[in-house]
């Protein structure tokens, strides 16, 4: 009797299964899909297309999904993190290093912004008239933010109530990160101080904290698809037209933000004796999602999973520097956008600053970038630059043309920086694994603790 010939098993290419190449083809398969929607015939009318239509509602679903898990991950995270490090005073140095990078790294963009804006006097080469500005839909004071750190309720929620022209009244919620910050640090601060009859609590969180990066590893998972709907989205709603006469502010912006992404990012990064290139690669799929959904906050859960998985940074401490920075740490839009776009108020409306208001730029972005939200758009942040400079907040309502276009640059700086700052620290306290930090991309900084070992054998 012969024996049984073997089975050839044909393998899938890593690179087809690999988390990287995935968003990549996501974001391809979106410009054509984008594309797509906007040759369709209704798109010419102004019109939303079924393709439109249907790009939207599973671009917004997936950012939804994201944020949703926002809450039960910050406030076990940080409980965890702080019960995890057993020692406040070493809480303490890290959080007054992470905020001091914070301001470092911000007050370097905020000048490169102010350079730039003065090179290329963007309001003094726009055609846009005053006419076409409009209110802003929110404002920003040095008072709310700091009335805004105290919690309005156990989960930080506030509900905003819309009434339409047709008297149909909807409310939303949202939540406040900074304020949840604010309560997950003081109970779990508490928790240390009560001691072993608060090791049941603690038990429970780090329980619970297992569960929900559980759930968002299946949700991340789905990133793929999401990049395809929300570029594709993207690309047929604004193209190329909302640019117009907008375009030297808009190049302008990207110019600034292509500055911190490619030249000051990696010299922090030299300087403490990194690689540049492990670095992006490990920060790479957080970038590129925040890029596409224009959401710190919905990408707050990938951010703390590549600065543990990919760049080695410790739990205890990601945990807390990642979401703080999503509150906090915003390059893009608290110091590169509303300085140049402070700029191109000014010279639009022929008003000359002086050196103190150069100051009070610089000063704004550096200690006020907490003010911004981290979801989409930096009106708040820009209206709080504009009101302590004494600008028309009008001018505002001039730049909403091109918000969603340099919406997507700014967060992908942001969300960059809220993995950068952590992984120096790190680095500075000595807490970083390098080997980790060196180690081959496998393309997947998702797999879970579990599996990961299964891999290792």
């Amino acid at each position: 009797m012969s024996a049984p010939s073997a089975t050839r098993t044909r393998r899938v290419p890593t690179w087809a299964t690999a988390f990287g190449p995935q968003i990549v083809a996501g974001l391809i398969l979106g410009v054509v899909l984008g594309l797509v929607a906007r040759s369709m015939p209704d798109a010419a009318d102004g019109n939303d297309n079924w393709l439109v239509g249907t790009l939207s509602t599973i671009g917004s679903s997936y950012v939804k999904l994201l944020t949703v898990a926002v809450i039960p991950l910050v406030f076990t995270a940080i409980v965890s993190s702080i019960a995890n490090l057993r020692e406040v005073t070493n809480a303490a140095r890290l959080a007054i290093q992470t905020l001091w990078w914070f301001a470092i790294t911000a007050f370097i963009a905020v000048i490169i912004g102010i350079v730039i804006g003065l090179v290329a006097q963007p309001g003094s080469r726009t055609s846009a008239g005053a006419e076409s500005a409009g209110d802003p839909s929110s404002v920003g004071s040095w008072w709310s933010f700091l009335t805004g750190l105290v919690p309005n309720n156990f989960l930080a929620l506030g509900a905003k109530t819309t009434v339409a022209e047709s008297g149909t009244a909807t409310t939303s919620l949202s939540f406040n990160i900074l304020q949840l910050l604010v309560i997950a640090a003081a109970i779990g601060i508490a928790a240390l101080k009560v001691g072993k009859k608060a090791e049941p609590f603690l038990a429970f969180n780090a329980s619970l904290l297992a569960i929900v990066q559980k759930v968002l590893w299946w949700i991340i998972r789905l990133a793929p698809i999401g990049t395809a709907a929300l570029i594709g989205n993207a690309v047929a709603t604004y193209g190329w037209d909302a640019i117009g006469s907008l375009g030297v502010f808009t190049v302008s912006i990207y110019i600034g933000l292509a500055v911190v992404f490619f030249v000051v990012y990696p010299v922090i990064v030299r300087a403490h004796g990194l690689s540049v290139r492990n670095f992006y690669s490990g920060v790479w799929p957080a970038t590129q999602l925040g890029f596409v959904s224009r959401s710190s906050i919905g990408t707050l859960p990938l951010t703390e999973r590549v600065t543990e998985r990919n760049l080695g940074v410790p739990r205890e401490y990601a945990s807390f520097a990642v979401p703080l920075g999503a509150t906090t740490k915003m390059d893009g839009c608290a110091a590169i956008y509303p300085a140049i776009a402070a700029l191109f108020v000014a010279q639009f409306y022929g008003i000359d600053l002086t050196i103190t208001d150069y100051l009070l730029i610089i000063v704004v972005s550096v200690i006020g970038s907490a003010a911004t939200a981290g979801t989409t758009g930096a009106t708040v942040m820009l209206t709080l630059t504009l009101s302590t400079l004494g600008l028309p907040l009008a001018g505002v309502g001039l730049l909403l043309a091109v918000e969603p276009i340099v919406d997507m640059g700014r967060t992908a700086v942001n969300v960059t920086g809220q993995a950068l700052v952590p992984t120096i620290v790190a680095k500075r306290e000595g807490i970083l694994d390098l080997e980790r930090y060196n180690a081959p991309r496998n393309g997947d900084p998702f797999v879970d603790e579990e599996e990961e070992v299964e891999l290792a054998r």
